[in-house]
């Protein structure tokens, strides 16, 4: 069952007080991190850390498939996706 959701303020504020840092330098902190993950996918490498993760581009092929209001057969590009696959820590720790 799903809980609530952290949102990235709240993120930030619990990463400040984790980290002993102001809220203004966990904000930079986490931004630069998100940032450097987005730079890291785009060039079509993946990012892993170990025990928690990785993220990874995926290209999903081009396929068909149907509208489900007119049931009318469609075309659908092929595309790049995100992937996370998580660590065993990760999982062991949500288990």
């Amino acid at each position: 069952m799903a809980g609530n959701t952290l949102s990235k303020p709240d993120f930030i504020a619990k990463v400040a007080e984790s980290a002993k840092l102001s809220k203004a330098d966990a904000e930079k902190a986490v931004n630069a991190t998100l940032d450097t993950i987005v730079a890291t996918l785009n060039k079509g490498d993946s990012v892993q850390f170990v025990g928690f993760g990785a993220f990874e581009v995926r290209t999903r092929a081009a396929r068909k498939g149907i509208n489900p209001k007119t049931k009318k057969p469609l075309n659908i590009a092929a595309k790049k996706a995100v992937a996370f696959k998580a660590g065993k820590k990760l999982k062991d720790a949500v288990a």
